[in-house]
């Protein structure tokens, strides 16, 4: 992974299989993000979209919670901003959030403690999120005298526009459970179990073809988000047909028949070093 200028407010670690935990590090404001972390993560999925040994993403909060949402002594000083000023920071922001969603990596967020606001847009725009069973959720935006804009095409897409109606208009707070019954996260474990979890989920993407996830990942809103007709009809064919031709498809296939696993799911050099390392000793 390139470096990029996250500074502190935003960690990156990678790990042996190519998978990199981003942690928001803003842990003294329950990760509230103000336009210097908004910069950082954004740096920081750009980087990750250009190196290809990275397989997934994790978004992840340091400290007792995932996300507070945009950061309140920044939105105290944007009321004295012209509005040249506070569109230039709201579309970074959209720029954030748009970044994390197109990410061409699948993406997993770790979901613990609080989360508020954007924080519940961060993860809507993940592909996957777990959250443990304490975890807390609030679009409170309406509760300032906001509206959660930026967010609003994930979370709709996420939840669905009857649930996002109800809690982006009452700013209510709601448990894991609802979030799960909304579709806002997918799975809930008890803490302890976290970072287990993701782990199993880290090793189910790890067995799914690097190229077919990005294909899928292009695939879903423009197949949720287009008639059925004549239109997606050949283009979802003209897609399968483009990608069976490809060495991972053919790759695949193969190692279907011959009852092996695929090349992509081998262990990168240095893993198999230190496990032969260990083997030997």
């Amino acid at each position: 992974m390139s470096k990029s200028k996250a500074g502190t407010r935003v960690l990156t670690r990678v790990d042996d299989y190519g998978n990199v935990t981003v942690t928001l590090n803003r842990p003294e404001v329950h990760n509230a993000f103000d336009p210097e972390m908004v910069a950082a993560l954004t740096d920081v999925l750009e980087a990750i979209a250009q190196d290809d040994s990275i397989r997934a993403v994790v978004i992840a909060g340091a400290g007792k919670s995932f996300c507070a949402g945009a950061d309140i002594a920044h939105m105290r000083k944007s009321a004295t901003f012209s509005k040249t000023q506070n569109y230039r920071n709201a579309t970074e922001s959209a720029r954030m959030f748009h970044a994390l969603y197109t990410l061409n990596k699948p993406t997993v967020a770790a979901v613990h403690g609080a989360v508020r606001g954007g924080g519940c847009g961060i993860i809507a725009a993940c592909d996957i999120a777990i959250a443990t069973r304490t975890a807390t959720f609030r679009l409170s935006e309406v509760k300032i005298g906001i509206i959660p804009a930026m967010i609003s095409p994930y979370v709709i897409s996420a939840m669905g526009e009857r649930q996002a109606r109800r809690y982006m208009l009452s700013g209510e707070e709601f448990d894991a459970a609802e979030a799960w019954r909304t579709g806002l996260v997918h799975d809930i474990v008890e803490e302890p179990g976290l970072a287990t979890r993701v782990g199993e989920m880290l090793g189910q993407l790890y067995t799914s073809g690097p190229r077919a996830v990005q294909t899928i990942k292009q695939l879903i809103p423009q197949s949720a988000h287009s008639p059925i007709g004549p239109g997606i009809v050949a283009e979802t064919s003209k897609i399968i047909a483009d990608l069976r031709a490809t060495p991972e498809a053919q790759e695949g296939l193969s190692a279907f028949l011959e009852k092996r696993k695929p090349s992509w799911t081998e262990a990168p050099k240095a893993v198999k070093k230190a496990a032969g390392k260990r083997k030997k000793g």
